[in-house]
Formats: structure tokens, C-alpha cells, sequence
């Protein structure tokens, strides 16, 4: 699937089961709780934080997609086209970034 099927389908699911987008700042609101889901989740199988009964059965790669298809809704109802918003950041970050890593001892 490329990003601009994802956009489609996305767009489409809303379309036929979703009545219709939720408003911009609502979803914006979702993909903040989406990401503090994956965060919880990365926070106990990475980091020092034991899981809860609550956490167990969740689901990484799950959290993930929930973050991408709110992002995609976002994207979607804002006009943006994020095959090409992705295009333009790497370019961005290949210029801006190209000698920068390379050159930063801790990641050596």
C-alpha cells in the first residue's frame, strides 16, 4: 500500500462508516491520546515502567497504526498530500542533516 492509498482508504472507511471527519482540533486531540497509548505501551516493553494488567494483550505495531490513521485523517481533512510532505521533509533533512550524524561522536 503506498501513502496515497492509505489517504484513499482512509478517506473512504470515513466515507462509508464514519458518517464523517471528526472536526480537525477533535482529531488532533485523538492523535495526542493515540500517541500517549503508544508511548504507554513502548514506555513498559522498552523502558523501565512494568506493565499492568491493563497493558497486557496491547498491541505495538496496533498503537502505531491508530497514530498513522489519525495522522492520515488529519492530513486528509487539511489538504495535505503526504506522499509528497514526506518527499519534501527527507530533502530537507538530507541537506539540512547530511554531515551532521556522521560527525556526533555519541552515535559512533
Amino acid at each position: 500500500m503506498t501513502i496515497q492509498q492509505a489517504q484513499d482508504d482512509v478517506d473512504q472507511w470515513i466515507k462509508t462508516y464514519g458518517v464523517r471527519y471528526f472536526s480537525e482540533l477533535t482529531n488532533m486531540t485523538i492523535l495526542t491520546e493515540e500517541v500517549g497509548e503508544m508511548a504507554r505501551i513502548m514506555a513498559r516493553t522498552y523502558g523501565d515502567q512494568s506493565f499492568k494488567k491493563s497493558d497486557l494483550g496491547k498491541d505495538l505495531g496496533d498503537e502505531m497504526a491508530d497514530v498513522l490513521w489519525v495522522l492520515i485523517c488529519i492530513a486528509n481533512q487539511t489538504g495535505i498530500n503526504l506522499t509528497e510532505a514526506l518527499e519534501k521533509n527527507i530533502a530537507k533533512k538530507t541537506e539540512r542533516d547530511k554531515d551532521r550524524h556522521k560527525q556526533n561522536p555519541k552515535l559512533l
